[in-house]
């Protein structure tokens, strides 16, 4: 936990059709406070979302006279998007419901006016960091797979629906990549599980260093993956995904190269673009994606199976050539 003197922390007015003035105790109560803490504030909810992509805050003490749907709506966004903030709202309602309420839209606290000192509000406000960090931290554990380190299935559609929003926001696309390990029963037939566990660790590593760390990497259960690369400007942003592609297979090339007396690792794609003037949902390119990744793995079997007779026919015509029959 951060050290006293060195807590930023947000003070909201957020209640609507009061005055300026009416923050004014709260604030003086901390700057009265044993303990130095630096404070920011601002007089509206909405403008919180956007001073918190301006600063970090280690807590946002929102002051609520009158909670309503909107308010708690709010507090529901600014923790939708900086959930490693606590938040906590402080109003002169002492009403279980309403509390209730607010707690449930993300606050950690809810504290009544007047029955507490600068010392309790203090003590509630650290209390509050340490709870969300280690919710944040469970949090994350859930999203995570167990063998692979990368994100598990809910993590991925987590950060995909929130990468959805962010693209929306900003009008700048990302492709989606669903990706399978080619011939996963033949790696575990010929080296058992373990084997098939290790190729498994391989690719998450392998698309772990192929793609930047904001870039969303997940094993989406078996020996199917799937990557989120955001584009970085909308100009920069083309909808063919063929230089992803190029640089992945560059990778996996190497890797092979690198670890020859291992099962050489192959995957089959398909790509999707997120276009955020389209109305499209995550589970309509995940479709899609799928249906590309498997028509990938059927064109790649054809090429197998058209160079396979080929060889065995230039074989046969070689024995022929020679009288051996």
């Amino acid at each position: 936990m951060p050290q006293e003197s060195s807590l930023h922390i947000l003070l909201v007015e957020g209640a609507h059709g009061s005055a300026p003035d009416d923050i004014a105790p709260l604030r003086a109560m901390l700057e009265d406070a044993p303990v130095t803490h630096e404070l920011a504030q601002v007089n509206s909810l909405e403008g919180s979302l956007l001073r918190m992509e301006d600063g970090a805050f280690d807590a946002v003490l929102i002051h609520l006279i009158q909670p309503d749907d909107c308010s708690l709506k709010v507090i529901l966004r600014l923790r939708e998007h900086t959930p490693e903030i606590p938040v906590l709202v402080v109003s002169d309602l002492n009403d279980d419901e309403i509390a209730l309420a607010a707690v449930r839209s993300g606050a950690q606290d809810y504290l009544v006016e007047h029955t507490f000192d600068a010392n309790l509000l203090l003590r509630a406000i650290r209390y509050a960091i340490e709870r969300n960090r280690m919710q944040v931290k469970l949090r994350v554990l859930s999203l995570l797979d167990d063998l692979t380190g990368v994100y598990n299935r809910r993590g991925f559609i987590t950060l995909a629906e929130q990468q959805i929003r962010i693209s929306q926001r900003s009008h700048i696309g990302f492709h989606l990549i669903f990706i399978d390990l080619d011939g996963m029963k033949r790696i575990n037939d010929m080296g058992g599980h373990i084997a098939g566990d290790r190729a498994l660790i391989a690719i998450a590593q392998l698309l772990s260093s192929t793609f930047r760390c904001s870039d969303v990497v997940a094993r989406m259960g078996g020996d199917e993956f799937a990557v989120i690369s955001a584009c970085d400007t909308e100009s920069q942003c083309p909808d063919n995904a063929a230089p992803i592609i190029a640089r992945l297979e560059d990778a996996l090339a190497r890797h092979n190269k690198r670890h020859p007396d291992e099962p050489t690792l192959s995957i089959s794609y398909g790509t999707v673009f997120f276009d955020p003037a389209e109305n499209k949902t995550l589970e309509q390119m995940l479709m899609v994606a799928d249906q590309l990744m498997y028509e990938n793995k059927r064109q790649k079997k054809q090429q197998q199976m058209a160079t396979s007779n080929f060889q065995s026919d230039f074989t046969e015509s070689t024995l022929f050539q020679f009288g051996v029959s």
